[in-house]
């Protein structure tokens, strides 16, 4: 089965904005940790398959978890895409 060429096109965008989210100059907002969180989750992973963290004092997990539930259908390459976008922004 071959790969569309826009699918790949994708994918390289995302993996570049991976790449850069890992050298920005500073540190992004809390809110926008959270949102690159899921919005990876999402774009590597699906839907989230996991059952929420066991400890309801563990505020950071089950932020994270809620975060990447809230995203539940969206595709992944459009996950993919938003991630590529946010990085780009954070980036400038």
């Amino acid at each position: 089965m071959e790969i569309p060429a826009m699918a790949t096109d994708v994918k390289a965008l995302f993996e570049q904005a991976v790449s850069d989210s890992k050298s920005l100059s500073e540190r992004p907002s809390n809110d926008s940790l959270l949102q690159l969180y899921s919005l990876y989750k999402q774009a590597t992973d699906g839907d989230a398959n996991t059952d929420p963290p066991a400890n309801p004092f563990d505020f950071v997990a089950k932020a994270k978890y809620e975060a990447w539930m809230a995203l539940k259908g969206m595709p992944m390459d459009a996950a993919m895409l938003e991630y590529t976008d946010l990085v780009n922004k954070l980036k400038s």
